[in-house]
């Protein structure tokens, strides 16, 4: 049975497909992108590693603007600006990609929250493979998109239907945090705010 809360010692953040060429055709595209730096921000805070994959970035591009500076930029004078290294893949799910399985493998931890693009795609497929891997997944709904509402719905019944825990962003950094005497309540509540 999967892990029904998320402890952050043992999460990963996995962020998929948030490309420049793709953005633009997302449903709900700003709100989106200001669920997921939110998350973004919230995962460096507390210590809770990142990995990033894009598709096909030739004809694709890279990672949208404003999460590559969620990714990389100072936080609250305790997080440091930083870079990010991508994990390339051309198949549509990450676990078909060995350095993605590395990626994840050497951070350790089993509980993965999931974030991405499409929905129906990219994520649902990487989702289904991570729990067939023994993996807990925590689905941010939204921080998923597909280009239509419809779409996004279906990937959704399909990962609930395969195990997958479907949540939002403040839910995941809650869980995470636990209570309010923590050292990061301030600064996970400010993102918030």
């Amino acid at each position: 049975m999967s892990k029904l809360t998320i402890a952050r010692e043992d999460a990963v953040l996995v962020a998929v497909d948030f490309q420049e060429k793709l953005m633009p055709t997302m449903n709900g595209r700003d709100r989106l992108e200001d669920s997921m730096c939110r998350l973004i921000k919230g995962c460096r805070i507390l210590g809770v590693p990142v990995l990033v994959t894009q598709q096909y970035t030739k004809g694709v591009g890279p990672t949208s603007e404003r999460i590559a500076k969620a990714l990389t930029e100072g936080l609250s004078g305790s997080i440091p600006e930083t870079s990010f290294t991508h994990i390339e893949k051309n198949s549509f799910s990450a676990m078909k990609e060995p350095s993605f399985v590395k990626a994840l493998s050497d951070t350790g931890r089993r509980t993965v929250i999931l974030t991405g693009i499409e929905a129906h795609i990219c994520v649902q497929q990487t989702a289904i493979d991570l729990v067939e891997a023994g993996y807990s997944v925590f689905g941010a709904l939204d921080c998923m998109s597909s280009r239509t509402k419809e779409n996004k719905e279906l990937g959704q019944i399909r990962m609930t239907q395969s195990g997958i825990i479907v949540t939002g962003y403040e839910s995941v950094l809650f869980d995470m945090l636990i209570y309010s005497g923590d050292a990061t309540f301030k600064q996970i509540s400010a993102i918030i705010k």
